[in-house]
């Protein structure tokens, strides 16, 4: 029972990491004459290197460690889930052939490199009295 709990912890977790960059992009998009947050660089390069290390991964063959991470903990198989977990796993995974998946990782790190330079990061400013 404790490893199904924690196993389901492991797929918020995935779902949470999907919704940064997901959700990371589109704020990007919505917010870049809006809010100074999204020029963040700190932020913008967490953003950027999920994405390129999921592309990355995928293109290597690699499972995801997160994924890989929940099946070890679940051990019986994914029948184990909680009734969320059930939900969330939905949302997640899909049954289609890898390609989709590496074409699909590939083409969003390209538009997020391409939203790095269409609007660009900010580096932190040094002039005294900022409040950054």
């Amino acid at each position: 029972m404790g490893s199904a709990w924690l196993a389901d912890a492991v797929l918020i977790a995935h779902v949470l990491f999907v919704l940064f960059v997901v959700g990371g992009f589109s704020l990007i998009l919505a917010g870049a004459g809006r809010w100074a947050w999204v020029h963040n660089r700190a932020f913008r390069t967490a953003h950027l290197a999920a994405i390129v290390f999921v592309a990355v991964e995928t293109l290597l063959g690699f499972a995801c460690p997160l994924t890989l991470w929940e099946d070890v903990l679940r051990s019986t198989g994914r029948e184990d889930r909680s009734f969320i977990g059930r939900w969330l796993a939905w949302l997640l995974y899909y049954d289609l052939p890898e390609w989709v998946f590496a074409t699909a990782y590939c083409a969003f790190a390209l538009a997020v490199v391409w939203a790095w330079r269409a609007i660009p990061p900010r580096a932190r400013s040094t002039r005294p009295g900022n409040a950054l």
